[in-house]
This record gives structure tokens, C-alpha cells and sequence, in this order.
């Protein structure tokens, strides 16, 4: 799954809220046991590993000059919820950006 969210704020500061707020994401999971794992292999990439309620989602955040691109591996599994998971990382990928 891949979500483009918009923005006007230029790769730098686009990294450096990413930098300063990803420890945020795990509490965007309901239920409140999320891990959420970060590294950036490169400067306008972000990995990501999210594990709650036992599953694993691997992401990668990328920041290009006009959007953040949020790419998510959604397992087969969790694919009946699709829509709702888009829909919240609109929402709270939105929400890091402010």
C-alpha cells in the first residue's frame, strides 16, 4: 500500500519532524502495545517495523520535494482492514508533519 500525503515544507524540515516525532507512531496503534522500530538508511528514506497484536508490518517513509510517500507491506492477513489502515495513515502522517 502506498500513501502520498502532500506537503510545503521541503525535504530538511520534512526530515527533521520525521526525526523528532517517529517515536510517536507506536502510540497511533490502538491497543496501546505496539513496537515501533525506526532506521534511516539514507537521508530521505525512513524504515520503519511496526508489531502489534500479533503481526508485523514492515514501512518505508520516503520524503520527496512535494509529498511523503508512506509505503506499507499489509499482510495478506490484515488486508480485510486496507481501507481503514489508509485511511489512518493519512490521518497521523498528517498529524507528524504539523
Amino acid at each position: 500500500m502506498r500513501v502520498a500525503i502532500p506537503h510545503t515544507l521541503g525535504r530538511e524540515e520534512v526530515r527533521r519532524r520525521l526525526r523528532a516525532r517517529s517515536g510517536e507512531v507506536a502510540g497511533f496503534i490502538p491497543g496501546g502495545l505496539a513496537t515501533v522500530t525506526t532506521d534511516w538508511p539514507d537521508e530521505d528514506r525512513m524504515h520503519m517495523g511496526l508489531s502489534a497484536m500479533g503481526h508485523t508490518v514492515n514501512a518505508h517513509v520516503d520524503v520527496e520535494d512535494a509529498a511523503m510517500v508512506i509505503t506499507l507491506d499489509l499482510p495478506d492477513s490484515l488486508s480485510f482492514v486496507r481501507g481503514m489502515v489508509e485511511a489512518a495513515v493519512r490521518e497521523k502522517g498528517t498529524k507528524l508533519l504539523r
